[in-house]
């Protein structure tokens, strides 16, 4: 083998496939050895082979004594180069899974080239990268040689393979596409606290400023919303609420579930459970399409979020007392009047006695016996067990209740629709029949009252007429008589 051959072997490898070259002499090197011990079977000394970096010279020596490379023949270079591949493809593997490990937790761009078994092959350039069906957004299509930009999830090695894990429905693809699109977040001016999403369909971001002089929401939503625009045009349409985070929970909660008006927040710190009171044509908007809005909150403000109109809120207020007094009751050594001083120290409810367990009750509203705290305790926890199935059951049974009344209408509506096929198969006038639920926003079927005044009125003046017409008979009649 020529040296100048050797040095533009190595060059070439290096350049095209970005390995060490000190990685590719070795391989060489490892090569060479492996080719002397098969020419020379009968063999049993120590082979070494050196190449020079800078002129590319093979020193090739059995213990000690010179070797000719070029005696090596045909098979044993055959040897040599498939080993010098090998070597070269796991090198090759370790630069890629070097390069794209130091990239886990960022954005990569790449073009659709194939599809298997429902996931999608993207093209990143030195190598392929999978997203895997899960982490495919359900409403999203792609086409061979579409650009496509996900979120790498993870890099694994498998064999002489680099595998390239990439997701489309990860949280944190929102989250890179803000850092890329609002430099105050990228520079650290402004903080996003929290993300929450449900990809496709929506995602709730929580947003705070260090500067007192930036917004952090404006700063997200950008001149006219160029900046926010950009975000929603990349995620294919996903609805995106930016909102202001705050310390105080109650306030949190409120800019969470916004544009909903909140008359009141209860919350309770111990079982991060949180009652919020709307009025009644807020409640569907505060809930929002099928949960999605309060659902969301929940996951942004990590609270149990209930959704209640002042009177459902009223009556959930009066079974949690009940349910003290009946815990008070109990015990002889509790004093009557216990449940408002309980009431008082934030003892709302079964779940807060619970949360708070022995150490939280002692010292409060007069409870200074352990024993008396402890039995209280024992209690209390088999009644709000107890409880808790009772009120599942009864959201069941409500459930059912929804469920049936859906199915009635549905059969109603379906039955409605049969009739009316029948009526167009004989030929007979049909009549629009309103959707159940539907009926006081349907006008009523028939002639309305200033619509039917009117023919009454057409008909007074052809009385009229013909009248007129008699009279003037009987006039001509007159003349002729006078005649």
């Amino acid at each position: 083998m020529n040296p100048d051959d050797v040095l533009r072997l190595v060059d070439s490898i290096h350049r095209d496939r970005g390995i060490d070259k000190d990685i590719i002499f070795d391989a060489v090197e490892q090569a060479l050895i492996n080719a002397a011990r098969k020419r020379f079977t009968d063999s049993t000394g120590e082979v070494e082979v050196k190449i020079d970096r800078i002129t590319g010279e093979i020193d090739a020596r059995e213990d000690g004594q010179l070797l000719n490379v070029a005696e090596f023949g045909r098979i044993a270079a055959r040897t040599a180069y498939q080993i010098i591949t090998q070597r070269i493809r796991e090198a090759e593997r370790d630069v890629i899974f070097d390069d794209y490990e130091s990239k886990v937790d960022t954005l990569v761009t790449g073009a659709v080239q194939r599809f298997e078994r429902g996931a999608i092959i993207a093209n990143l350039g030195r190598t392929e990268a999978i997203v895997p069906r899960q982490e495919q957004v359900f409403n999203e299509t792609y086409r061979s040689g579409d650009r496509i930009r996900a979120y790498l999830l993870s890099v694994k090695k498998k064999g002489q393979k680099v595998f390239i894990i990439l997701s489309r429905t990860h949280p944190n693809l929102v989250k890179e596409l803000f850092s890329l699109e609002v430099p105050e977040i990228s520079d650290r001016i402004v903080e996003i606290k929290g993300l929450v999403r449900e990809p496709g369909h929506r995602t709730k971001i929580a947003v705070a400023s260090r500067d007192l002089k930036v917004d952090p929401i404006g700063a997200c939503v950008g001149v006219r919303g160029s900046r926010i625009r950009n975000i929603v045009d990349e995620l294919n349409g996903e609805k995106i609420d930016i909102v202001r985070w705050n310390e105080s929970d109650e306030i949190f909660i409120r800019h969470a579930l916004s544009p909903a008006e909140i008359t009141e927040v209860e919350l309770e710190k111990e079982t991060r459970r949180c009652r919020v009171i709307v009025p009644e044509d807020q409640l569907s908007l505060a809930i929002g399409k099928k949960g999605q809005n309060v659902r969301l909150s929940a996951k942004l403000t990590g609270l149990n979020i209930d959704i209640l109109t002042e009177e459902d809120a009223r009556r959930e207020r009066q079974r949690d007392r009940d349910e003290l007094n009946l815990l008070v009751e109990r015990f002889e050594w509790l004093e009557q009047g216990m449940v408002d001083t309980l009431l008082m120290t934030g003892v709302s409810s079964l779940d807060v006695v619970v949360a708070r367990g022995v150490e939280g009750l002692l010292g409060q509203a007069g409870l200074n016996d352990r024993e008396n705290v402890e039995e209280l305790l024992a209690y209390a926890k088999i009644r709000h067990a107890e409880v808790k199935k009772e009120r599942e059951k009864e959201a069941e049974l409500a459930r059912q209740e929804k469920k049936a009344e859906r199915e009635a209408a549905q059969a109603k509506a379906a039955e409605a629709s049969e009739e009316a096929d029948a009526a167009v198969a004989t030929g007979l006038p049909t009549v629009d029949v309103a959707a159940p639920g539907d009926a006081a926003e349907q006008p009523a079927v028939g002639v309305d009252e200033d619509d039917a005044a009117e023919p009454q009125a057409g008909e007074d003046q052809a009385g009229e007429d013909q009248a007129g017409e008699d009279q003037a008979g009987e006039d001509q009649a007159g003349e002729d008589q006078a005649g």
